[in-house]
Formats: structure tokens, sequence, C-alpha cells
């Protein structure tokens, strides 16, 4: 692993309307959790890749995430139009670039770097183009449900908001954190299209997209527990403020 080329795309662009208040409007990575913005705790768990190949994508008051983490090269997502939008807004950043690439969140600051190495692991020694991180939670989460055919095998990511009664049913759940092939990823955004409840750019659809173009996709299944709880409620803020003080 340690020869391998590897950069970092990390979601840092969202509102966090939920999480205003008439005292704050940060944006939602900027939220802190025992004395340190989330955007922190990310950064320092992916302190083993280097600053310059770890990317921050900034929209909402980006210069407040800009001005705490200008350190680290970024990318500005100008409006809101779902993930696939936001990795878009990075392409620059992986154009000339040959390795693979983590794509994960800035609010999801419980994942472990053992959790992030296992992933690189898998991606790597099994030479997939894409490996997804999956898991199941007992916390309710609203995350996209992974298909598998009759072998086992990726066939997609349903975000649950599309998910049939059936899908829902289906325990294992997308992380929203991926192992992309930098040069299969870029072709797979060009692809993505809005057709879908929420009128956005999924991320979740590139791997479908990656797959249906002979490419290999891989899943890293893990019991992820609490690690998969992103921050996007004041309730969510203080889950978040437990786990990390309990570590």
């Amino acid at each position: 692993m340690a020869n391998e080329k590897l950069k970092a795309v990390v979601l840092a662009a969202g509102k966090g309307t939920r999480l205003h208040s008439k005292d704050s409007d940060a944006p939602k990575v900027m939220r802190t959790a025992c004395g340190k913005p989330l955007l922190w705790f990310v950064l320092e768990t992916l302190s083993f890749i280097e600053k310059k190949d770890t990317i921050i994508v900034v929209g909402y008051k980006k210069d407040d995430v800009i001005g705490a983490f200008g350190d680290y090269p970024h990318a500005v997502q100008e409006e809101q139009l779902g993930t696939g939008h936001a990795v878009m807004a990075a392409a620059g950043h992986l154009s000339e670039f040959g390795g693979s690439v983590l794509v994960c969140y800035g609010d999801m600051p419980a994942i472990t770097r053992e959790r992030y190495e296992g992933l690189f692991r898998e991606h790597f020694e099994q030479g997939n183009d894409c490996t997804i991180l999956t898991g199941e939670s007992e916390s309710g989460l609203p995350y996209g449900r992974v298909i598998r055919d009759e072998s086992g095998g990726f066939v997609e990511v349903v975000e649950e908001k599309d998910c049939t009664p059936g899908q829902l049913e289906i325990k294992e759940l997308n992380s929203g954190v991926y192992m992309f092939r930098a040069r299969p990823l870029l072709e797979a955004l060009k692809k993505l299209k809005r057709d879908n409840s929420q009128g956005e750019y999924y991320l979740t659809d590139a791997p479908a997209i990656m797959r249906a173009g002979g490419a290999k996709i891989g899943i890293y299944r893990c019991d992820m527990g609490d690690e998969m709880v992103g921050v996007n409620t004041k309730e969510q803020l203080e889950q978040m403020e437990t786990i990390l003080r309990n570590r």
C-alpha cells in the first residue's frame, strides 16, 4: 500500500441548515465537538495522506473553512447539487492523477484510521476500480441500501428516498465512503444524471455506471456501528460529542 499513489477528496461544502441557531450559522463541518471543528477530526484521521494530496471541497461560507484549514488545497462547489456534483468540483485536482482517490465526508468524524486503512487494503489487494465501505448501524440512519446480485456481487446503491418498500428492508447501508481509481471515476462523473427524487447528482450512482462499463466494483463490509454517524442535526452533534469523548 505504501507504493500506491493516493489522494483524498473531503466533502465539506454543506450548509447544515438543521444545525443553525440564532447564535450561529457556521458551515456544518465547522461545528465543534470536544472543542474542535468536525472537519479537524477527519483531517487528523487522514494525516497519513499528505496535505497536498487532501482536497477539501468547500461551498457554504467557504472562507470560514479555508481560513481554518488553508494549508490544504480546496475546490469550490458553487451550488449544492449533490455529492456527485461536489466531487465534480474537485475534478481539476484529479485530471492528471493516475492513482486512487478516497472520497469521504467532513461531517463524519467518528470513522477511524484503521477503517480507512482497511478500505485501502481491500481496494488495492483486490485490484478494484471502486471499493465501497458498507456496514450496519442501529442508529436508524437514512442511508442508501446496497443492492447485490444472487452471487453477492455489487449491483447498485439506492438512496433511501428512492427505495422500494422491499429495498428498505435491506440492512447493509452505504456509508458514503469510497475508494476510486481516479480515471474511471472521472469518466463516470460525466455520466451522472439528476433523475431522482432530490434532483441531484448522486455519487452513489457512479459505481453502478462504472460496473456497467466493465469496471471491477468491490465492497468492504464492516461492523461500523457509531462510525457511520454523520452530523446533520443538533441531536447528532450531541451524539458525536459523546462518541468522540469516549474514544
